[in-house]
């Protein structure tokens, strides 16, 4: 039995969300451990290794994540379409801000870091809580949060999908803590829950896109 467009586009963009969520996470707890040139912990500047290691997963996350928020718009049953329409458009925005920081970090940034050429970058530089870069990027994954949000109430209530739901409104229920890290640092703690229900939330998508593939 062939799978539809949407089912096979659901699936591989959900998995590639899961891969590339958990190769950041990976980077960023031993960007913590100091082990990629920083001085570890949530609050340093990375090296420019620390940036490709982190950044260049988090760049293929946007567009993989943009590509499943449509692949469930295309699911989602008519009567339920505004959530899921919401969804995409927050996806958007989301991938749009984040890509926009991600690719001058890897491609303009990082690499006069690396030649020592850092006059006139101090503006640029990508800073935990003490950066312009780093608001735009913390709006654009409270962006994604209120997507999950949506797309929670978009799935259809059948067999499979009860657990995405779950997960959707987990990593849903982060946003305040994305969002209110500028004012409280110790918010990050609980924003870096994103970690388990962010992966967990693609993965059980990605289970309802493979149940329901064929046609």
């Amino acid at each position: 039995m062939s799978r539809s467009p949407a089912a096979s586009m659901g699936f591989w963009s959900a998995v590639g969300c899961t891969v590339f969520s958990l190769l950041y996470v990976a980077g960023q707890l031993v960007e913590w451990l100091g082990w990629l040139g920083s001085a570890g912990g949530p609050s340093s500047r990375s090296t420019p290794m620390g940036i490709a290691v982190l950044l260049t997963p988090s760049l293929l996350l946007a567009p993989a994540f943009l590509l499943m928020m449509t692949a469930i718009h295309a699911i989602t049953a008519r009567d339920r379409q505004v959530y899921s329409h919401a969804g995409v458009a927050f996806a958007t925005m989301y991938a749009t801000l984040v890509s926009t920081v991600y690719f001058a970090q890897l491609t303009w940034v990082m690499p006069r870091l690396s030649a020592g050429r850092t006059q006139g970058l101090e503006p640029f530089i990508f800073e935990p809580f003490d950066s312009f870069l780093y608001t735009v990027d913390i709006l654009g994954y409270s962006f994604m949060s209120i997507a999950t949000l949506l797309a929670a109430p978009a799935l259809r209530d059948t067999a499979g999908t009860g657990t995405a739901r779950v997960f959707l409104l987990a990593n849903a229920a982060v946003l305040p803590f994305l969002a209110f890290q500028m004012y409280w640092r110790e918010l990050i703690w609980m924003a870096s829950v994103w970690a388990v229900t962010f992966p967990a939330a693609s993965w059980a998508m990605a289970s309802v896109f493979r149940r329901g593939a064929a046609r």
